[in-house]
């Protein structure tokens, strides 16, 4: 498992748990929730905010939020 913010941009994994119980409802509201597909589509200068795509949806997210989210990363490259 792996946090949000190591994935590198164009990188896809699906959400596995969160680290703290305490998350915007935002997110959650926009789908951010385990065994979704998550997409980090930037990294803005200085690191943060971060911009995902979880369900067609792109939000920016702190750097401090992005570490609270695990993942498992996809491996794009295995697929045929």
């Amino acid at each position: 498992m792996a946090s949000l913010t190591e994935l590198k941009p164009g990188q896809r994994g699906i959400i596995k748990e969160f680290k703290q119980t305490i998350l915007p409802i935002k997110l959650l509201e926009l789908g951010c929730l385990p065994g979704n597909a998550i997409e980090l589509v930037q990294i803005a200068p200085l690191n943060d905010p971060i911009y995902i795509n979880v369900n067609g949806s792109h939000i920016a997210i702190r750097r401090s939020m992005a570490l609270q989210i695990e993942l498992d990363i996809i491996d794009d490259s295995l697929v045929v």
